[in-house]
């Protein structure tokens, strides 16, 4: 393999424009306003944003069920417009509805949908695609009868009928227990180790933190941060201290220097400072100033939630 094609990206944006046409009373909406960004190959690649930022119509796009406006999509190389067949064979969407024949047994749904992408009997993985989502034992079932785990993991199985290189999870553990998300995302983890490029979507941001090499986050159709994962989270020059005081307090000490200051509970404050311009012996100190003794103390490092709040309350630019 050359050098290049080790290092082509699994997935190539740019400038992705998508407007809706307008429909009666309804403007136009800007779905995707200039998006670029790559997704590496091997990663597993969030793409966050609030409700409503783009998300699904970037998905839908990869998917070829929405027709972009402008701009240039390459999935594995193949071009999505000139190379429509090899795009939609390099790609397995697992989207968040779970949609399949609840009259079919599971083998019989990935015999179906390995049918619809043209994979020769003799090459098709029914089994062995079973036995990777754990539902072999299921196999001759009907659909209807598996639990939701069960029905997301069979999901996950169809999206990979045609061995795709890159699958992209749209909120696959959205109203699921706990339990089944961890379960969810050992799958994921051993498909990605197998070589599957993985590209997701969750609101679940703690996830998102573990799970992730690198993020992208959308908001209003625009691209607004695209940095590996530990970066994008060292963004945030906010720290935490919490501290236990000696008696009750009304009112948290206050201070110029204090980015915020709360009571957190009985006798206990949150005090937020900037890492990069103080530290929390001074935080205490300026505490201490004002007559209060501290019995105990912790700190607490801002994470991706902190991250995600900040970029996506902040007012867009506008030309």
């Amino acid at each position: 393999m050359s050098e290049t094609e080790h290092t082509a990206p699994a997935i190539r944006i740019r400038d992705l424009v998508k407007r809706y046409a307008p429909t009666g009373k309804s403007a136009g909406k800007l779905a995707l306003d200039g998006v670029s960004f790559d997704v590496p190959q091997g990663q597993i690649f969030g793409l966050l944003g609030p409700n409503g930022a783009g998300k699904s119509t970037l998905i839908n796009t990869l998917a070829g069920m929405v027709m972009k406006t402008s701009g240039s999509v390459e999935i594995w190389g193949h071009d999505i417009d000139r190379d429509v067949r090899n795009a939609k064979a390099s790609i397995g969407i697992v989207p968040q509805e779970i949609v399949f024949d609840p009259f079919f047994t599971p083998a019989e749904v990935l015999e179906n949908q390995a049918g619809l992408y043209g994979v020769p009997k003799a090459m098709r993985r029914t089994m062995e695609l079973l036995e990777a989502v754990h539902l072999a034992d299921k196999a001759n079932a009907y659909a209807r009868s598996l639990s939701g785990g069960m029905k997301r993991r069979l999901l996950i199985a169809k999206a990979m009928v045609h061995a795709p290189p890159v699958l992209v999870l749209d909120e696959p553990t959205a109203g699921v227990d706990v339990e089944l998300r961890r379960q969810l995302w050992e799958l994921v983890g051993e498909l990605n180790r197998d070589g599957v490029t993985v590209v997701l979507t969750t609101h679940y941001l703690e996830e998102a933190e573990q799970l992730c090499d690198r993020i992208a986050i959308i908001n209003h159709g625009k691209l607004i941060a695209n940095k590996p994962t530990r970066e994008l989270v060292d963004m945030a020059r906010e720290k935490i201290v919490v501290l236990t005081l000696d008696r009750d307090v009304d009112v948290a000490p206050q201070h110029p220097a204090f980015l915020k200051s709360v009571i957190a509970g009985e006798r206990q404050v949150e005090i937020g400072y900037d890492k990069d311009r103080m530290n929390a012996g001074e935080v205490m100190s300026l505490v201490q100033g004002q007559g209060y003794a501290i019995v105990d103390v912790s700190t607490r490092e801002a994470d991706l939630e902190d991250v995600f709040v900040s970029l996506t309350s902040k007012p867009l630019e506008t030309a």
